[in-house]
């Protein structure tokens, strides 16, 4: 059986199997005629910025209507908020069309259960084997019936102010706003400045072609030129479908998604919020954290990489914050998904509440060197017998001793080995990383 779930929902090119329009309709078909199994059922639909969208978001609403399931179209929405309108609007799915911080040219499709939460490999599981089924639609006086939501916009703005503590605002901070040209683009500001702040905003003009494109939560350096330029306290930057967030200190340095959840890691502590005194991040989250965690007496909990993964472990340990450093938050006492938006509101709320700054802030933690090198590869490698790569993994391991480590992955959505070393000294971290790329290429 063709395994299309990836470690975030499907996701691949534009055009080349299975991110096509017949493929996504018989994928809205499979997913409705599961949903239906439990009796009459219905969906939400948001999408990014990317042109494809239009696309699979036809294919989808076709699908899931021969498949008897009424669709609630949402437009343009960050994948959060798809996680939020689908509990709103009291649907049975919420379905997001993303290829998140992808360029353009790729697409994908994330699905949402009635509460907010990822589907289960349980679900994925089922629609699969539907998917191998011919597909055959309900008779026409069970067509399922579609829609187009008017205020969407409106409750997610307000839900997402709602998650800040009113006590405090964010009059006197200057900040921009880097939208990635994607989701968030005509959300972040109205949040943002409604609680005060003074913003501007970059990277707020989708033309279907340029979400994530040299800006965005994947590459800041307009955005950190930006805030030097203009002298702002911060910077805040989002992914395509607004589930990722970067943040830019007043001296233009990037603060990541480790150290953002540090930061509020160590405050809720302080304010005996941090429920279980716990935070779970990922294999890749940086050894400095973890040191820095550990002096504090939090527990950190590793998971495997994805911010599913990341959500599983939250439940099972009872921790309300985790994440990744990539800028996938996970705030659960908020919502239900890593949000963009509401995890800046948190941070912003720390340093609102303490009369600080991201400079400071950042200093309880003191990130190692982290070098990372993408190999790609033309098939799927066996890495636990790759005798080769164990052996100078060992070696290397052996020579960082307990001052470094080494990871060594697939990636989940893309055909790419991911190599990462991490150490005190950056020379010997670069060194290291490419050694071990060079042996796996």
């Amino acid at each position: 059986m063709a395994n299309y779930f990836g470690t975030d929902g499907i996701r691949g090119e534009v055009g080349v199997h299975p991110i096509t329009a017949d493929f996504f309709l018989k994928l809205g078909w499979a997913v409705g005629s599961v949903l239906s199994e439990q009796g009459k059922a219905s969906v939400v639909i948001g999408k990014d910025t990317r042109v494809s969208g239009y696309l699979f978001e036809s294919a989808l609403e076709a699908g899931f209507l021969s498949a008897g399931v009424d669709v609630g179209l949402l437009g343009p929405m960050p994948t959060p908020a798809v996680a939020y309108l689908t509990q709103t609007y009291n649907a049975t799915a919420g379905v997001v069309i993303s290829a998140s911080h992808n360029h353009f040219k790729d697409n994908g499709v994330k699905f949402f259960s009635a509460k907010g939460l990822k589907l289960s490999n349980e679900d994925q599981a089922k629609i699969e084997q539907k998917l191998l089924e011919p597909m055959v639609s309900v008779s026409s006086n069970k067509i399922g019936k579609a829609r187009r939501y008017e205020q969407p916009l409106g409750r997610y703005i307000e839900f997402c102010k709602s998650t800040f503590d009113r006590s405090v605002d964010l009059s006197g901070l200057t900040m921009v706003i880097d939208c990635a040209n994607g989701a968030t683009y005509h959300i972040a500001e109205s949040v943002f400045s409604e609680l005060g702040a003074k913003v501007s905003v970059i990277n707020n003009s989708p033309n279907g072609f340029n979400i994530n494109e040299n800006c965005g939560a994947t590459d800041t350096r307009h955005l950190q030129q930006v805030v030097l330029d203009t002298k702002a306290d911060l910077g805040i930057a989002f992914d395509g479908d607004g589930d990722r967030l970067m943040m830019v200190d007043e001296h233009g340095e990037l603060v990541d998604g480790d150290e953002l959840v540090f930061i509020v890691a160590k405050a809720w502590q302080q304010q005996n919020r941090l429920t279980n005194n716990a935070v779970v991040g990922t294999k890749m989250t940086n050894l400095g954290m973890r040191k820095a965690l550990r002096d504090l007496d939090i527990e950190f909990i590793e998971a495997d990489v994805g911010d599913r993964f990341v959500m599983e472990l939250m439940k099972k340990h009872g921790a309300i914050l985790g994440g990744e450093g990539s800028g996938h938050m996970i705030c659960l006492d908020k919502t239900t998904s890593g949000d963009g938006i509401i995890s800046a509101l948190q941070v912003l709320e720390v340093l609102a509440k303490g009369q600080s700054s991201l400079v400071q802030l950042k200093k309880g933690m003191t990130k190692y060197p982290q070098v990372l090198i993408n190999v790609k590869t033309k098939e799927k490698i066996d890495l636990d017998n790759h005798q080769q790569l164990n052996a100078a993994t060992k070696a290397v391991q052996a020579e960082l001793g307990d001052e470094g480590r080494v990871l060594i992955r697939a990636s989940g959505t893309e055909p790419l080995i991911r190599v990462m070393v991490e150490a005190k000294d950056a020379q010997i971290t670069q060194q290291s990383a490419s050694r071990l790329a060079d042996t796996l290429r």
